[in-house]
């Protein structure tokens, strides 16, 4: 007998009961080639380009998902950061670049693309300059199009100049979209140490050291470890690390199955799969509730880093032991207004903006889908991100923020996203000031360990 009775109903249970998915399929495309000396010409490439190499993603996606009853949520696009490829062009303003990808994205049918990025972590071009002087009017003037700035590694440092502007940019991009509860700061995605391999969004794009065409996977399945841990509350840590570790590793054989089918009948290569637990605003679907299962009260009480670091190395060593191709981020995300368990926890005054920078030394990325109040100064989101870069560069590990200043809202008001992106209460900031901070500018420095050849 090739499975057992338990075994299938086990694998059952995970789609139909803990919401295991496919979260997304993401077809990687080199731009590169398409650069011309003018906008109009380059974004004729591009389109073209995408329609001819990604036309059937959609397609293949729902084939696989009624041939192998496997759920795949999201169908996405990854391109060459714009940045690179607009900086040809005489243009000022990349916000047509912006349009472009959003209107092929809409016809080709994908759920979001990404790409609309710059890498300033060691300076600013004037093609990058320009692209972050765009992101406002392109995030309120498109709808699938996502953006992201890389402004640290821990080979460069910080580019605190960078970090300047992009909190100043985070606030006109929240006016821009002021009537929608600042949406458009939830497409964008402020980096250090971004991975070039990344099927997630808003942060995906598809690196310069990439193959020409590649299919990235991103599996999530909170539910399922969840489920996993409810049969352990009286084993000790050892038992519980090695469950999830096992679960994890079913989970990523059914996310490299998916990828490698998908690969083929596109007929690219398979890049990476990337194993990470993103939650969703629906019940039974919370990375919170797991942590709370791990024995605490409440996720943000005392004991929530050690719960979350346990978390995400052992899906972590589940991962590998899986797949050889393991990449993008490959943990657990934290996302406050995706998470339902997140959500309750900002309600019940257990978790705090603190506690959760505390939390992203140990999580796979950092501050994400965290609404804060609309009069947030620009300064206060630039330190905001600059001690979360610091994370990321001194402990060698990719960090993000994704914040959005509501405008006209306060502390403990509603924010509505929509969708996956869900909703959460405004989190309060602290009311001193980072000014004179944040205006030093310049670059802080890479920590010592970062010279190794």
């Amino acid at each position: 007998m090739l499975f057992t009775p338990f075994e299938i109903k086990e694998t059952v249970d995970m789609f139909m009961r803990y919401k295991l998915d496919i979260r997304t399929i993401t077809l990687g495309v080199s731009l590169l080639d398409c650069v011309s000396s003018t906008g109009e010409a380059t974004r004729r490439k591009i389109r073209g380009k995408l329609l001819r190499l990604a036309g059937s993603l959609v397609k293949i996606g729902c084939d696989i998902e009624t041939e192998f009853g496997i759920p795949i949520i999201n169908k996405r696009i990854s391109v060459t950061p714009i940045a690179i490829v607009a900086s040809s062009s005489e243009e000022d303003d990349y916000t047509p670049f912006a349009k472009t990808l959003d209107e092929t994205a809409k016809e080709l049918g994908v759920d979001f693309i990404g790409g609309f990025s710059a890498l300033v972590h060691k300076g600013i071009s004037s093609g990058d300059e320009k692209l972050i002087r765009s992101l406002p009017a392109a995030l309120s003037q498109t709808e699938r199009t996502c953006a992201s700035v890389n402004v640290a590694s821990t080979r460069s440092g910080i580019n605190m100049d960078a970090v300047k502007l992009m909190g100043e940019t985070i606030k006109i991009t929240a006016e821009a979209t002021a009537n929608r509860d600042g949406i458009g700061c939830a497409k964008l995605v402020v980096f250090c140490n971004a991975p070039e391999d990344n099927p997630f969004m808003a942060g995906a794009f598809h690196g310069v050291g990439e193959a020409e065409c590649i299919l990235n996977v991103g599996v999530s399945g909170p539910g399922v470890i969840k489920a996993a841990l409810e049969n352990c509350r009286e084993m000790n840590f050892d038992h519980l690390a090695e469950t999830i570790k096992k679960t994890a590793f079913k989970i990523t054989r059914m996310g490299q199955l998916v990828g490698m089918e998908a690969a083929h009948r596109i007929g690219v290569p398979f890049g990476i799969l990337d194993l990470s637990l993103a939650p969703t605003p629906a019940v039974g679907d919370s990375v919170a509730r797991i942590l709370e299962e791990i024995g605490l009260q409440a996720a943000g009480t005392h004991g929530t880093t050690a719960a979350l670091s346990l978390l995400t190395d052992m899906v972590k060593k589940g991962g590998v032991m899986a797949s050889a191709h393991v990449g993008g981020f490959s943990g657990a995300f934290i996302p406050v207004s995706e998470d339902e368990g997140m959500i309750a926890a900002v309600k019940n005054g257990s978790i705090s903006l603190d506690k959760l920078e505390a939390m992203t030394c140990v999580c796979s990325v950092g501050l994400d889908m965290i609404p804060l109040p609309g009069d947030t100064p620009a300064s206060t989101i630039a330190a905001i991100i600059a001690d979360e870069m610091a994370i990321g560069m001194v402990n060698n590990k990719t960090t993000a923020v994704r914040v959005i200043p509501v405008p006209g809202k306060k502390a403990g008001d509603w924010a509505q996203f929509g969708g996956l992106l869900g909703g959460s209460p405004v989190m309060a900031v602290n009311s001193a000031s980072s000014d004179s901070f944040i205006n030093r500018g310049g670059r802080i420095p890479s920590p010592i360990h970062s010279f190794r050849n």
